[in-house]
């Protein structure tokens, strides 16, 4: 059974459009900042991408929430975006070693949330795309390198490398 306000949207309610947007945009809106690293074209994923679930709601079957089904709509708005942008993604396919297990965990309360958030907003396009889809948003390496169009370990490399950056922003 689909929720009352997505069988409105699908029905062709406005109103219920509008209750769907004020429910997930600023969630939405927080994962086109990660990825992009820019507010107005942020801004402007945004709006594509509810443009882009509004015409295509027939085909939100329930399978997963709402909300997942967005998010991967936003995703993808964003990761078309930066194609387009010609963002960089190392491919370090023969480079690749796992990196070693770091024993020195950093106490995450220690740091505050603003100055990671600026850290995460320095890193180069491709590790930032990277670290915010494994990290932030729950994405595995498989499924990075699947959407980005990259290898599994090119995927593992980024990531490894925007750990390291990030610890070298924050001064660790």
């Amino acid at each position: 059974m689909l929720p009352q306000v997505v069988q409105r949207c699908m029905e062709g309610d406005r109103k219920a459009q509008y209750e769907l947007y004020q429910q997930y945009a600023k969630a939405m809106f927080n994962i086109c900042v990660r990825m992009t690293n820019n507010i107005e074209e942020a801004e402007d994923l945004l709006q594509e991408a509810f443009i882009k679930a509004f015409a295509n709601i027939q085909s939100y079957k329930g399978d997963a929430t709402f909300g997942a089904w967005l998010k991967r709509i936003v995703v993808n708005q964003c990761i078309n975006h930066l194609h387009k942008k010609k963002v960089q993604f190392d491919s370090l396919d023969d480079m690749y070693q796992e990196p070693a297990t770091d024993t020195s965990e950093v106490d995450q309360e220690q740091y505050d949330i603003h100055r990671i958030r600026e850290a995460i907003q320095l890193l180069p396009d491709g590790y930032r795309v990277v670290f915010s889809l494994y990290l932030l948003e729950g994405y595995d390496h498989v499924e990075i390198a699947e959407v980005l169009g990259i290898s599994v370990s090119a995927s593992k490399s980024q990531y490894s490398r925007a750990k390291t950056k990030l610890r070298q922003l924050l001064n660790l």
